[in-house]
């Protein structure tokens, strides 16, 4: 599956998103927690310590016009779950071991309901170069077909932060 699953955790909407990588574990939990390996995929530069439950970290939006974010890490259960806090919103990556030696990936972010089309379209092409290496559709089309299906359900969608520029293709 690659298209976003709309969820509810009480008031707040969750997307939940299912990934197979053909990498093990232990590379693809690498790939999700070391700030740097991060940068291959990861929407912001992630700044921080130590990664253990209450560590502060910064989300820094190197290629764009936006201001840092702060964060905190939830849950710290390597090499099988990790979460943490990206402003307001609360980000999970769940990892399996896969039959095929892969590693059945799982990524939720709950959110404001507004932001959820957005926020749809953004890990999808994150979740392309984790999975593919390169993205596979841009971030206006994903927009666009996201806010189709979300916005009855969940009112209007915003578009991209203020500050925001879309890559060159």
């Amino acid at each position: 599956m690659t298209e976003a699953t709309l969820l509810r955790a009480g008031s707040r909407p969750v997307l939940r998103f299912e990934r197979h990588l053909a990498r093990p574990v232990d590379a693809v939990w690498r790939a999700v927690t070391d700030p740097e390996e991060m940068r291959a995929w990861f929407p912001t530069r992630i700044e921080i310590d130590a990664w253990r439950v209450g560590a502060p970290l910064t989300h820094h939006f190197d290629e764009h016009d936006i201001g840092p974010l702060p964060g905190v890490v939830v849950e710290w259960d390597p090499p099988r779950r990790v979460s943490f806090t990206w402003g307001t919103d609360t980000i999970a990556f769940e990892l399996a071991p896969a039959s095929d030696g892969g590693t059945d990936f799982v990524l939720t972010e709950e959110l404001g309901a507004n932001a959820a089309a957005r926020n749809a379209a953004g890990w999808d092409t994150c979740l392309d170069r984790l999975q593919l290496g390169a993205e596979q559709e841009t971030w206006q089309a994903r927009f666009e077909r996201y806010a189709a299906v979300f916005s009855p359900e969940l009112g209007p969608q915003d578009g991209p932060p203020e500050g925001y520029h879309e890559p060159e293709r």
